[in-house]
């Protein structure tokens, strides 16, 4: 390959993590769903579900590994065309940290599917695991240096420096954002839809890409963004209403890994309370239904986590898609427009 061609592939480093990753989700698509039908890894409905959700009982799960695969395979090829050197350690710090998330939910899908044990992993297991994982991330990126401990405060100029409760703020983002993407994970294409909007607007205000020993590299945060969008929109071809595949807590875990540790490394955590809106009101839809029904015998809410609430109040899976993710779009226009001052983008 000459080298303008090589020079012309690298300008586009983003744009071939998100056309690669696509077509690979496609392609993987196709090959995983029908081995995950014949290895019968199907889904299992809990009873406490909407009734009408038995319909789904046998639909093939751990369909996460389509795009989680289709990002690696992305990273691999664009390392290869351009030098893996393009890659920050920010992006590293992102896909590792997803990846271990990843193989959390993997573990609680294998002893659900294969080992028949419908609840998965005991709470307290999966709890230590995240909190595992999450503590080693938020040492590692302050020890090396990655970041320093300064978050920036939406809606004004300033930042706060946390200093030494970065690292328990930082774990606390980690699993609270891993677990409320693994609870909205409920509905067709939910999760999926978005957190594809989500990752939209992390990629639109990344930091802008630099040099470092003289070679260009990009944004961490955009490019594993940008990668996890094209494998997304791949894998929304089969998870949309009715899905053929369902991500599985392989997927939704990596998904709120990936999501939670981006907005960490981008020093934007508390933005996720404004685009993550909706992952933040099914987690607090459980919460207030729990306490509720505990303290007082009564539920606030028909059903939760709150999708099942609309659900149970006549609204569609579709409907519910969509007005969530219309919600999604508003509230990340208004984080970008009027969220982040100029002098951060």
């Amino acid at each position: 390959m000459n080298n303008s061609l090589m020079l012309n592939l690298m300008s586009y480093n983003p744009l071939m993590m998100f056309v690669i990753s696509l077509a690979a989700a496609i392609l993987l698509g196709f090959l995983i769903i029908p081995a995950l039908r014949a290895l019968k890894a199907g889904q299992s409905i809990r009873q406490i579900g909407p009734n009408w959700h038995n319909s789904k009982a046998g639909t093939p799960t751990i369909g996460g590994i389509i795009f989680i695969f289709a990002v690696l395979i992305a990273t691999v090829i664009v390392g290869l065309l351009s030098g893996f050197e393009t890659f920050d350690s920010r992006f590293w710090a992102i896909v590792i940290c997803s990846l271990l998330f990843g193989i959390i939910g993997f573990i609680d899908d294998f002893i659900k599917v294969v080992l028949k044990r419908n609840l998965g992993l005991r709470a307290r297991h999966k709890f230590i695991l995240q909190f595992v994982v999450a503590l080693g991330f938020a040492v590692w990126i302050v020890m090396s240096g990655v970041i320093d401990t300064e978050i920036l405060i939406p809606f004004t100029s300033r930042t706060l420096d946390l200093g030494f409760m970065f690292i328990p703020i930082t774990v606390f983002v980690m699993i609270g954002g891993t677990n409320s993407v693994n609870l909205t994970d409920g509905l067709d294409g939910l999760a999926t839809s978005v957190t594809i909007l989500v990752l939209l607007f992390f990629a639109a205000v990344a930091p802008p890409d630099g040099f470092y020993l003289g070679v260009r590299t990009f944004s961490g945060a955009r490019m594993v963004s940008a990668g996890l969008i094209g494998g997304l929109l791949g894998f929304l071809l089969f998870n949309k209403y009715p899905a053929k595949v369902f991500m599985g807590d392989t997927g939704s875990l990596f998904l709120g890994g990936a999501v939670a540790s981006v907005a960490v490394l981008m020093q934007m955590p508390l933005f996720l309370i404004i685009v993550g809106f909706v992952y933040m009101a099914e987690t607090l839809s459980v919460i207030i239904q729990v306490f509720s029904f505990k303290l007082t015998g009564k539920r606030v809410f028909k059903m939760s986590p709150l999708h099942h609430h609309f659900e149970m109040s006549g609204w569609s899976e579709r409907r519910v898609v969509i007005v969530f993710s219309l919600v999604t779009i508003i509230l990340c226009v208004i984080a970008l427009l009027w969220g982040i001052p100029d002098r951060f983008l």
